[in-house]
């Protein structure tokens, strides 16, 4: 073909592509196979790729990803993101209706539309083609995400029809649907991974993910809800709404106009009582006027605006009965007890179990075994007992103690004062505590041996071969090959087999090799130090840079780093005074395990700064306090969250803390400003 007569293939495959993503995400009504689907983007990735001139950012192939964003960019928003008031009240609405009635009279309607429980995000279209997604973040500003967003199959790349303005802004809910949600959480149990506990923190955790390629896969759709700005074709929110379904977004089906608030009674009820058969999650209605003009009137409070509001769902409460209460340890001590109740439907899935959280809860609820109570599911996969019924609490029955050993080593249980929780001290004895420390050391953002999991780490402790990490660093070939265990469910029928076969064994080696190369940041994450999460142990590495630093810092040393409070700097001593931790550092470290930091190229540039410490406070004009923080690291710095007398600089912004101005004068700590820190670095 000649490149004209390429050009007009594209321009052809493309605005087929389009059609049919169309009919799947938008009408639900799709007219290809999936197979024939392929077929149709493989053409036009060979053509793209041969004649890469005619690769166009709207380009169907683009939604399939393969960007890696290592930090998604602040942007400050056009219009504020404001939230919305929100009520469960009945009542309420009608007083909203009273204010807005006072202000622009009787004339007027509503448009109701689901609330829908995902991740809000604002569009920017410039001559109809996409050109940003930015979260909500703060209200005021967002992250960047649009490699992801150009993934979501019905998020337009290029609107339809040529009526829309020059540049505008469309907002609305990425959401994850039941279908990709369930499918998402069974791949993670068979990987042994955690499970996401509900569709909306799985669409925010998706949208946040490095690989735009895998934001592809997990299935993310969005509904457009709000067109900010009046610069638009009607003067109703219904109609541009209606418009914007003809410009290619997938607009709700359930939105519509009531004339008065016993008709938006009348929707919320309706919406009410159907909303568990929806193919998404809904937590609410929200109630907007429709008029822009007297939006306008009604304007804003500092956080929300006067013309809307939603009505939120209780959540769905059902009475059953508590038969028993088992006690789980955690990874870290923990004695978490969890109630075993009568099977009972609850939104959609039949419940036998529910968290009680702790001690001081059960004590609240004066719970007993044969009560009578009310379980919730309020987005969690666990649901919670919120009440008791007392009038049907049995004659004979007796609170419940919480136990005072452990349910799995027999130790006694210790309770540090100001906790809620009670904790196993057996840390290297406790069985689940030892499990729990080994599948947290392998895991993803820690050490990230993926070819082991949950269930091999399981087999491996029973047949006495691992009790720490360390261990991991001595397994061989012969001691792994043919190992096998079969897992019950909880119903005790045989579910899954795990057998140690050649190739998973070639697999674990492999991937216990590769984690030599994990950086001291992770390696220090992936010890389990209570308190210790990722971001403080990637700060508490780049303070002291090694591990043997670290062993030797005091108290009052590691509160200097920032994001380091009394409590986890006393949880780091504490455990770098135990023998048994000391040696399994040293044997770690004789493994090759990474014990210092070592900046690879491109994120130390210079030593400029290397042995002085800052404190950066107040609002400065060439970077955000993140991205100064960011560059003191990248010149050997460290950043540290107090003024102290060991404290080299204080970075001073506008409207910085007067507490410590008044603290580095007091100490004689050099004030320096933004200007002054880039000469410093120049």
């Amino acid at each position: 073909m000649t490149k004209d007569e390429v050009l007009k293939r594209i321009k052809a495959l493309t605005e087929e592509i389009n059609m049919h993503n169309e009919n799947y995400y938008l009408l639900s009504m799709p007219v290809i196979t999936d197979y024939e689907y392929d077929i149709l983007i493989k053409e036009l990735a060979v053509l793209e790729k041969e004649y890469p001139e005619f690769l166009f950012p709207d380009s169907p192939t683009q939604r399939v990803g393969g960007d890696i964003t290592r930090e998604f960019r602040q942007v400050i928003h056009k219009y504020p993101m404001l939230s919305l008031g929100n009520t469960y009240s009945e009542q309420e609405l009608n007083d909203f209706d009273d204010r807005v009635r006072k202000i622009i009279g009787n004339d007027f309607e509503y448009v109701c539309e689901p609330k829908f429980d995902g991740v809000a995000i604002g569009l920017t279209y410039i001559k109809g083609v996409l050109k940003q997604a930015i979260t909500r973040g703060d209200g005021l500003q967002g992250d960047d995400v649009t490699t992801n967003v150009r993934t979501i199959k019905s998020i337009p790349l290029k609107l339809k029809g040529n009526d829309f303005p020059d540049e505008f802004e469309i907002r609305g809910e990425i959401i994850l649907p039941h279908k990709s949600f369930d499918k998402i959480n069974a791949e993670r149990a068979e990987a042994d991974e955690p499970l996401f506990a509900n569709p909306r923190n799985a669409a925010s955790g998706t949208l946040k993910l490095q690989d735009s390629s895998m934001v592809s896969k997990r299935g993310l759709d969005c509904f457009l809800y709000y067109i900010p700005g009046m610069d638009m074709s009607y003067r109703t929110h219904y109609n541009n709404m209606r418009k914007a379904k003809e410009w290619g977004f997938k607009v709700s089906d359930f939105m519509i106009r009531c004339s008065d608030m016993a008709s938006v009674m009348e929707y919320i009820h309706t919406i009410g009582n159907e909303r568990n058969t929806l193919p998404y999650d809904i937590d609410g209605i929200v109630i907007k006027v429709n008029d822009y003009q007297q939006q306008d009137q009604l304007g804003y409070t500092a956080k929300s605006p006067r013309w809307a509001i939603s009505y939120k769902f209780k959540a769905e409460r059902v009475p059953t009965r508590l038969l028993s209460i088992d006690y789980q340890v955690g990874r870290t001590g923990t004695v978490t007890p969890v109630a075993n109740l009568e099977p009972v439907q609850l939104a959609g899935t039949v419940v036998k179990r529910a968290t009680l959280h702790n001690a001081d809860f059960i004590e609240k609820l004066g719970l007993r075994i044969g009560d009578l109570v009310f379980v919730e599911k309020g987005g969690e996969i666990i649901p919670k007992i919120v009440a008791v019924d007392l009038s049907m609490r049995p004659p004979d029955s007796s609170p419940v103690e919480f136990i005072n050993k452990c349910p799995e080593c027999s130790s006694m249980l210790v309770r540090i004062e100001g906790e809620s929780a009670y904790y196993c001290p057996a840390e290297t004895t406790c069985p689940p505590q030892i499990k729990g420390k080994l599948v947290h050391f392998i895991s993803r953002k820690a050490m990230n041996i993926d070819s082991l999991g949950e269930g091999k780490i399981e087999i491996l402790f029973d047949n006495g071969l691992i009790k720490d990490p360390a261990d991991l660093y001595d397994l061989s070939w012969d001691k792994l090959l043919g190992l096998e265990k079969i897992f019950d469910n909880a119903e005790g029928e045989k579910q899954k087999k795990i057998s140690f076969r050649e190739k998973s064994v070639e697999n674990i080696l492999q991937g216990i090799r590769d984690s030599l190369s994990v950086p001291f940041q992770r390696v220090l994450f992936a010890l389990g130090i209570r308190y210790a999460g990722e971001t403080v142990a990637k700060k508490i590495a780049y303070h002291f840079r090694d591990m043997d630093s670290l062993m030797h810092a005091s108290y009052e040393e590691l509160t200097e780093v920032e994001e380091v409070g009394g409590k986890i700097a006393e949880s780091i001593v504490g455990y770098l005074k135990k023998e048994a931790h000391l040696a399994m550092i040293r044997r770690l470290s004789a493994a090759g395990v990474q014990m210092s930091v070592n900046d690879i190229a491109g994120e130390r540039k210079s030593d400029s700064l290397t042995g002085k410490s800052f404190v950066v406070s107040g609002v400065f004009s060439h970077f955000s306090r993140d991205e100064l923080k960011k560059v003191i690291e990248e010149h050997g710095g460290r950043n540290v969250s107090s003024v102290t007398s060991k404290t080299s600089y204080l970075i001073a912004g506008e409207n910085m803390g007067p507490e410590k101005r008044k603290k580095a004068v007091d100490l004689n700590i050099p004030i320096i400003s933004e200007d002054e820190f880039i000469d410093m670095i120049s």
